[in-house]
């Protein structure tokens, strides 16, 4: 028993725990209207949605993690299996094909398939430290293109992008060249600024630019794209077998990603609809569109200023209650914890998610090889949810729909986050690599 008992960490846990009780706190808060009326019952599917996903952790937690690697791979193909016939089965929520289920229950397979993919990158990672790093990147990057271009096509863009971090953090730890890993991160961001740029020159700039314009024509993008390859295949072959400086080498790096990007920002282009591209650059500028893209970015701010120091105390704030705030009980949770309980109620969230961060690099510090991967990634994947959802709700990051892990209701991203915290904790509890035998 008492072997048990220290399987915990204790640090860890209690953040969580407090995290999703302010969580249901503020879903109950959320679903409370202008004259005082519960009118949604969100709540309390949380917390029956939380009492199932601590016992989720606690029997993830107690499992020796090594036991299923064996299987991870079986477990990636099935992945793959059920976000293709999410893609063309799976139920409309949001403007997204990505939920499946059977009557009121569902569950959204690209929440989950996120363990499942920190888990098949990490065994491979792990599994090929005697692979050419060339070698390991491509292998490396096919396994993160499927399930992120399968999540992208449903089409979900914010699930889809926390793929990126993942594999860019698993990659940095298994000491994947860094200019490899810059050539994926800067293809991601040149692909979202490509495919961004049409609607920004319309809706934000408002004015016409010939070389923007350009990007709209296919033929001009074709032209574009052949003449950028072939410069960069000249690079590769003077640098190859004429001896060239290094900085061809480079020539070659840049154009290549500059190619790449154009191809795969057509490609996002024909799977986004315009008002999901225009979510991503209205926080530029709410003003362009106050009652449409920008609406909920503005009554956002007006929460979070409206809180002061101290906030206007529980179930008494007005965003949410006269419903000014969309997704306020998902997206946007933190608008109302911030306008209710002030900034010292946020500063105290920013201090559970900081210690949380903390313990998950004392775990990857202690751990080595397989574990040290999954930890790496679920740290990045976690991260990603914290800045990019509260950039969001205060204005300074687009909105894309990714959920504040804990807080946020849902059922799939919760159980999902308790998951990986069990995860961790076996993690640290059987310390892969230091002093155990792999089983």
């Amino acid at each position: 028993m008492i072997k048990i008992l220290k399987m915990f960490d204790y640090i860890l846990l209690a953040c969580v725990l407090m995290l999703i009780t302010l969580g249901i706190a503020f879903i109950y808060s959320s679903g409370i209207n202008s004259d005082g009326i519960l009118v949604t019952n969100e709540y309390v599917k949380q917390i029956i949605w939380a009492s199932f996903g601590v016992v989720l952790m606690v029997l993830v937690a107690l499992h020796d993690y090594r036991r299923d690697e064996r299987y991870v791979n079986i477990f990636y193909y099935v992945l793959l299996a059920v976000l293709v016939y999410t893609r063309f089965f799976g139920r409309y929520v949001n403007g997204a094909r990505s939920w499946i289920g059977i009557g009121a229950f569902g569950v959204q397979p690209s929440e989950f398939g996120k363990v499942i993919f920190i888990m098949c990158l990490a065994k491979y990672l792990a599994d090929s430290t005697n692979e050419a790093p060339f070698k390991r990147f491509i292998k490396a990057g096919v396994i993160f293109a499927a399930p992120t271009l399968l999540v992208l096509a449903q089409p979900d863009l914010g699930t889809a992008s926390v793929y990126i971090p993942i594999f860019l953090v698993v990659c940095f730890m298994a000491d994947i060249p860094l200019r490899y890993i810059f050539f994926v991160l800067f293809v991601g961001l040149g692909t979202i600024f490509l495919t961004v740029l049409p609607i920004w020159n319309v809706v934000i700039a408002r004015q016409s630019i010939a070389a923007i314009g350009a990007l709209t024509n296919i033929r001009l993008r074709l032209l574009l794209t052949f003449t950028i390859l072939l410069i960069t295949l000249i690079a590769v072959i003077v640098r190859r077998y004429f001896h060239g400086q290094k900085y061809f080498y480079w020539i070659a790096y840049c154009t290549l990603i500059a190619a790449v990007s154009l191809v795969l920002s057509y490609g996002a282009g024909k799977v986004l609809k315009d008002y999901q591209i225009s979510r991503l650059i209205v926080f530029l500028d709410p003003s362009t569109d106050p009652r449409g893209a920008g609406w909920n970015i503005i009554q956002s701010k007006i929460a979070i200023g409206a809180g002061g120091i101290v906030g206007r105390s529980f179930l008494h704030g007005t965003q949410s209650h006269y419903r000014f705030l969309p997704q306020q009980s998902t997206d946007f949770i933190f608008s109302i914890l911030a306008e209710e309980l002030g900034f010292l109620g946020g500063l105290f969230v920013f201090i559970l998610y900081g210690i949380i961060f903390l313990r998950m690099l004392r775990i990857i510090r202690n751990a080595a090889g397989y574990g040290c991967y999954i930890a790496s990634g679920i740290l990045g994947m976690f991260f990603f949810h914290f800045f990019i959802n509260i950039g969001m709700v205060m204005g300074i990051m687009p909105i894309t729909g990714i959920p504040l892990l804990f807080l946020s209701y849902g059922g799939s991203s919760l159980w999902t986050a308790m998951l990986c915290i069990g995860l961790l904790m076996s993690i640290s509890s059987h310390k892969y690599g230091l002093g155990e035998q792999q089983i």
